[in-house]
Formats: C-alpha cells, structure tokens, sequence
C-alpha cells in the first residue's frame, strides 16, 4: 500500500471510534480478530465450514466435502489468504484421473502439525496419531514428547506412536528410547505462531501425567528457551544433526522454520548442514496456547516463505538435497495443490484435523475449558471427546482426492513432477479492492532457472558422514554385552573430530531394551483409545 491507502484506512479506523452513531450507546465493533464473532471479521473457520467439514467426515459424505471446500476456497471477495489470489493456468493436456498416481501413494506426504500433548488432551493427540498410522503419514508429538507406552501396538492392530518426535530444549526429557522410537526426528528453531519464543504451557495445564511425560514439575509453566529457538549458529545446528543422526540413524532429521523475509538463506544453511527435511510453518498456526501479545504479528504467511525457500535452494544447487515441507492453516485440495506448485513435496494439516476430531474454534485452549475435550487436561471436559480415527482418515482421503483431481486438469500423473511447477500459478484477473488491487505477487511466481544436475525435489540423500565415526569401533567391541550382557572392558584414541561419541551405541541399547512401563493411564471412557487398553509390564527383548 502507499501513503494514500494508508491513510485511507487510518482515517476509516477513526471514523469508527469518533464518526457520528445510529445508536444511542457509543460503542465499537466487536472485531472478532482471533474468535468468531457475528459482526466480526471474516474467518476461514467458521460455524458454516466447521459444520460442513465435520458432517462431511463423520458421514464420509465427498459430496459435502466439496461444499466444505467450495465454502472454503471461494474467498476472492475476502481475500483471507495470497492463495485466494491465485488461480490456475494449464500449461499441458489434461489427463483422465486414473492417470494420476494413487492416494496411497500420496498419503505418506502428509503430516499432522506438531501439537503438544499437553496443549491437547490425550484423546485428541493419540486419535491423530492412529489415523496417520492406518494410512502410512505422519503424526508429530510436538514438544511435549510422549508417553512410552504408546510405542507398543494396541490389541486391534492400531498403533498411537507418532512417527516424528520433536526435539525442544528444556521442555521435556529427550531420552535415546524415544529418539530410538521415531521415523523422523524434528529440530524446532522456531514456532510459526510465536517465532522467537516457541511453546508455552501454562503452569494449570501441566497435570501429574503431563509432568512425568515431560520430565517436569506438575503445576508449573513450561516455556522453550534457546538454543533451539535461537541456535547460535548453522555450526551449532550442524551439531546438533549429526547427534540425532547418530542416536537414530534410520530416522530423516527435520528443522523447522518459520515463515520470514530471508527464510530461504536459512533454510540454504540448514541444507549445507546436512537435514533432510526443512519445514517452512506459516504464521497463522498453533492451537491457540500463546498470548495474544505473542501472535497478533509473528511471521508471514507459508506462500511467501515456501517461495522463497524453494528459489533460494534452486538457486543455490541444494534443491535436490532437500525435502521441502510446507504448514499452516492448510484446509482443502487446492491448498495442497498450490504449495506443491510453489515447491514443497510435503504438507502439515494441524487445525484441520482437530477440527474434524471435534474442535470448534473456541479459543479456550489456553485456559484449560475447552467444552469438546479437545484442548484441556481437565478429565470431565475429556470425558466429552467424541473424536474418531476413522473420521480423520476420511479427512484425508477426501484432502487428496480433491488434489488428484487437480492434478488430472492440470496434466500431472505425479506429486514429483508438479513440485516447482509455478507457471501452472497466475494472478486472479479483476482485482479492483482499493488495499490490494496494487500487490504485486510476481516474486511468488518467479521460477529460478534450473539446471539438469539440481532437481525440484529431493532426489539424493545427504551424507551425514557416519562412515567414519568411532561409534563403529566401539559396537564392534560391545557386541558381546548387548548381545549376552557380558562385561566389556577396551581403551580407544579420541580425537576432537570425534564429536559425538557413545551416540550409536546408545542407539543400540535402546533397540534392545524396552523401557518400564509407565503408571496407569487415565483414560476417559468415551476415548477414542480402547479403554480396555492392556498395561503390561515391558521386559528386555530375548
């Protein structure tokens, strides 16, 4: 905007507060900025949407899915979001739909956002965790860790282990058993609702079992300190990746980052520093725990984050090294559809899903009331919680059939060879709103040119340089205890590159021994995880 529009808008603001009243009470607006309000600002998440979308899952209705999503993306007039901007443009042949590849393929590109259990209840945080585990994505246990006994398999087959365990310092006790216990370990430098200053519990959430998860006081609030969300250097990140490769070889290493000008040059850093995933969140996600002074302006949106992070690693030859994950307030196909076209090969859904589970946006998560037993540790409001799995893999399964279908019109039988593709993106045409008509969203659109040996999508791995390690010499030599607990005694050269000694072993152990059990779990008894759930007291594997 220039001067004129700003001040357009300033003097509408004060029109408002000191313009002449129809009514008789001096009052101003509501606003409605965070919360639904009537007479307030337009929401995306709206009791319409959130009707259509819960309706739709719980009934596996696609028909009403499609309304939902129609409801959802025709925001033109609203301009709640840069996609709204957007519009298609086909730049190949159409193909038939059973060209596309198949939604199980596609599935496994899914995430859930990282919610803490703590911030949501354990009925809310496993339910998630089953329904990306029956369709082969990925749960995210956020900074509150997980209970260990959620790493065995319940008795119908299901399984509540979420696949990425988030790694956040001074906010719970990162074990080698629960590195041990994941598909991917995820680094979080920052939080797209509070850049800066990460999560935050408040003190009256923080029950018994929370704490004990956690490795924490009951009663007392937990807030992420540095250095995770303020590391001091890419070398200090390096570090810390290569000690989570170490403790868990078989799992991806992920860095979140959040959404910001110059976001790209970090995650080119990131890249050089050997992570396998970089995860670029938007501004206008979390479950609501933060302090409105923390979010009212953090961040920016993931279109100009995603942008940006994706030129800067073409540009660079570090695409191909990369998986590029994009979140934030993702609701339907075509979200998904434009941040793959803008770059990213993987996508978060966070609120979303909670809402499918039963959330309606009242924006209690942080005083513990919220009255569906979604965000709450209070055992009376859990006892309310409703959610299903099944309605969240119907969530996603109708997520990626929308996407397909775009897929078909825009001519691409793959998620690979769409990723990057921004020409199939242009600027809605008719754009006459005063505040936005004169945006200029060239930089989103702008394609860095390529060349045959970098790619748009991950195609190599990296070389986290485990080859050479010292751990190898010392699992050879303590193969005897871990194979029959004998005694092993040896002396071994340590030089100062060897930054990361014991990690492998400790890995080793890990694999072999099961943790105790944990105290009895309170579940509710409408959970969504049986409550018939069996205990058992976990022994050391044969």
């Amino acid at each position: 905007m220039g001067l004129d529009e700003i001040a357009k808008e300033t003097l509408a603001k004060h029109w408002q507060g000191y313009g002449r009243k129809e009514t008789p009470i001096q009052r101003l607006t509501v606003g409605g900025i965070y919360q639904w309000k009537r007479k307030g600002e337009f929401h995306l998440f709206n009791p319409q949407t959130i009707h259509l979308l819960q309706y739709a899952t719980k009934q596996n209705d696609y028909a009403t899915f499609k309304k939902y999503s129609k409801t959802v993306n025709d925001q033109a007039e609203k301009a709640a979001t840069l996609r709204s901007m957007f519009t298609f443009k086909r730049t190949r042949k159409s193909i038939p739909i059973e060209e596309v590849e198949p939604a199980t393929a596609i599935f496994k590109r899914f995430a859930t956002g990282a919610m803490s259990f703590g911030s949501i209840s354990h009925e809310a945080h496993s339910t998630l965790a089953i329904a990306m585990n029956r369709i082969g994505a990925k749960s995210n246990t956020g900074e509150g860790g997980e209970d260990e006994m959620r790493y065995e398999e319940m008795p119908n087959g299901d399984s509540m282990r979420s696949a990425i365990k988030q790694v956040a310092s001074a906010r719970f006790g990162v074990t080698s058993y629960y590195l041990t216990n994941a598909d991917e370990l995820q680094i979080k430098m920052a939080q797209g609702a509070k850049p800066g200053e990460g999560g935050q519990l408040p003190g009256h959430k923080v029950d018994e079992w929370i704490g004990k998860v956690r490795h924490s006081t009951p009663g007392v609030g937990l807030i992420s300190p540095p250095p995770h969300h303020d590391i001091y250097s890419i070398e200090d990140l390096a570090q810390l990746i290569f000690d989570l490769k170490n403790a868990n070889r078989a799992a991806r290493i992920s860095v979140k980052l959040v959404s910001k000008a110059g976001v790209g040059t970090i995650a080119a850093g990131v890249t050089k520093a050997h992570a396998d995933v970089v995860l670029i969140a938007g501004y206008d996600g979390g479950t609501g725990a933060s302090p409105i002074s923390s979010i009212k302006h953090a961040g920016l949106p993931w279109e100009l984050g995603l942008a940006e992070t994706h030129q800067t690693l073409v540009k660079n030859k570090l695409r191909s090294r990369v998986t590029v994950q994009a979140d934030g307030q993702m609701k339907t196909g075509r979200d998904i559809a434009i941040a793959t076209l803008l770059g990213a090969e993987e996508w978060g859904v966070a609120t979303a899903a909670l809402v499918v589970e039963g959330c309606i946006m009242m924006r209690k998560c942080h005083v513990n009331t919220c009255p569906v037993g979604v965000a709450t540790q209070d055992p009376e409001l859990r006892k309310r919680f409703t959610g299903d799995p099944q309605h969240v893999v119907n969530f996603f399964h109708f997520m990626v059939e929308e996407l397909r279908e775009i897929m078909a019109d825009l001519g691409y039988a793959t998620i690979n060879e769409m990723v990057g593709q921004v020409e199939n993106l242009q600027v809605r045409e008719g754009i006459d709103h005063w505040k936005y008509k004169n945006l200029d969203l060239s930089p989103i659109l702008y394609r860095e040119p390529s060349t045959p040996e970098v790619g748009l999508y991950k195609q190599e791995e990296q070389d986290h340089g485990l080859a050479e390690v010292i751990d190898w010499q010392l699992l050879k030599a303590a193969q005897p205890a871990l194979d029959n607990k004998t005694r092993v005694f040896k002396q071994f050269t340590v030089k100062n590159t060897d930054r990361t000694i014991g990690a492998i072993v400790s890995n080793e152990v890990s694999k072999n021994t099961r943790a105790k059990v944990c105290p009895k779990i309170p579940f509710t008894s409408n959970s969504a995880v049986p409550q018939a759930r069996a205990l058992v007291h976990l022994q050391p594997k044969a």
